[in-house]
């Protein structure tokens, strides 16, 4: 009997295996065979609305809207056609000759050589036109073009054309790497003279501003995504991942009330201001005093309410914690797959910062150090302290708060003031002054 079960059982997983057996010898052709499906649709792309010539972002046949059509068709194309010939090169490398044997009893044909080099030529020829294009096509092209203006001095100011210079190197030029012997004023005025005699200054302008208000929208998007992104994530993991589980470990009548003694503490303070309105309230109405046994038992209702609030308030700070890690890992991943993004928001914050003027500029930094280490700083950092430990469900350790309200803002003050002696007093030594002289 037991023979009949172990050979019914081994018919069974023979049954399941086969197939899926095949489906791994087959690994090659069909990542091979995907591969080729998805250059063949980049071809057809190009064919069909670039007449046969690679798919260009900064192409003035379109709008913006159907460029970004183009552009998200092109990169998921290319993520699936790499990405297979990753798949056949590494299952090409698995298969030994048994498999071949295998395959062979199990008659699955492997496709002609021939066939395959010309599927994989096809692919080279057509990915090779993006290994450059493929990562700046939202990022780099709009971080390296150099001396990019912004958006709203873009038609008033031209930009110097794109022609190459004997010193050049890749590397875009910051505003901190802009100083010279003449001021800055009069060689803008030279150049700016010398663009607009250029008969193709206006096509580099309107190129610019195209690029401009790529960065700006991508800039724009990524930043929303940090906010967004982790917020989405504590919540919906908060609901459907780490409550459910917290819930089935903690019962609803064994689970520890609080987590810490300030949460008894201000339990009991409430349920102590609840007894003293009830003799207050006794002693003022007219209506019959309350004998000890109604007031007892209006406490125990209430003691019940205040551990029921308590208890739902340490399971939420339990949930916290791992929905926080939750969030944290999402924005950490965010931040390792968005790399040129992080390129493109640098330059973004870049040209707002110092195309601010020298007012505005002195404005924000005094702004932001007297909120963040200025006399009255220490409160909100005590705020801010006290609020993460409630939301966690720790105890605010005075010792702790009060240790970093001493050490932190003072380090924070020293990285504000050696920014502003080392960087900013070149950049903008005009903002520097204005700045000390608001601060006095």
């Amino acid at each position: 009997m037991s023979t009949m079960k172990i050979s019914i059982f081994s018919q069974k997983v023979y049954h399941f295996l086969v197939p899926a057996y095949r489906w791994y010898l087959r690994t090659p052709e069909r990542s091979l065979d995907e591969a080729y499906q998805a250059a063949l649709k980049i071809k057809e792309i190009e064919s069909k609305h670039f007449n046969g010539n690679k798919i260009n972002v900064d192409s003035a046949i379109y709008s913006n809207s159907v460029m970004d059509y183009f552009e998200s068709d092109l990169k998921k194309l290319l993520k699936i056609s790499r990405m297979r010939l990753t798949e056949f090169r590494a299952s090409r490398w698995f298969l030994n000759e048994e498999n071949q044997k295998a395959a062979n009893k199990a008659g699955i044909e492997y496709p002609n050589p021939s066939l395959v080099l010309e599927k994989l030529n096809f692919i080279d020829q057509v990915i090779s036109k993006y290994t450059i294009l493929d990562e700046p096509i939202t990022s780099s092209t709009l971080v390296t073009k150099p001396q990019v203006l912004p958006v709203e001095s873009a038609i008033a100011q031209p930009l110097q054309p794109k022609k190459p210079t004997p010193n050049s190197d890749n590397k875009p030029r910051r505003k901190a790497d802009t100083l010279g012997i003449l001021p800055r004023s009069i060689l803008s005025t030279i150049t700016r003279l010398q663009v607009e005699l250029d008969p193709n200054s206006e096509e580099d302008v309107v190129q610019n501003f195209r690029q401009t208000q790529r960065r700006t929208i991508i800039s724009i998007r990524f930043i929303l995504l940090l906010i967004i992104v982790p917020l989405l994530t504590h919540q919906l993991a908060k609901i459907f991942v780490v409550g459910p589980v917290i819930d089935h470990f903690r019962g609803s009548e064994e689970a520890q009330v609080f987590l810490n003694f300030e949460m008894e503490e201000e339990a009991f303070g409430q349920l102590q201001r609840f007894e003293e309105k009830i003799k207050f309230q006794n002693l003022i109405s007219n209506a019959p005093p309350l004998a000890p046994e109604q007031i007892e038992t209006k406490m125990q209702e209430k003691a019940s309410e205040i551990a029921e609030e308590f208890r739902g308030e340490s399971a939420n700070a339990i949930k916290n914690v791992f929905s926080d890690i939750f969030s944290v890992g999402a924005f950490i991943w965010l931040l390792l797959v968005s790399k040129s993004s992080i390129g493109v928001i640098k330059d973004f914050f870049d040209h707002i910062v110092y195309g601010l003027s020298d007012s505005a500029k002195a404005f924000i930094i005094i702004l932001f150090t007297d909120v963040f280490v200025g006399f009255h700083s220490p409160h909100g950092w005590e705020v801010i302290l006290e609020g993460l430990s409630r939301h966690w469900g720790l105890p605010a350790n005075r010792d702790f708060i009060f240790l970093f309200i001493a050490t932190f803002p003072v380090i924070l003050d020293t990285i504000f003031k050696y920014w502003i002696f080392r960087y900013l007093n070149r950049i903008s030594p005009s903002a520097v002054a204005t700045y000390r002289n608001m601060n006095e």
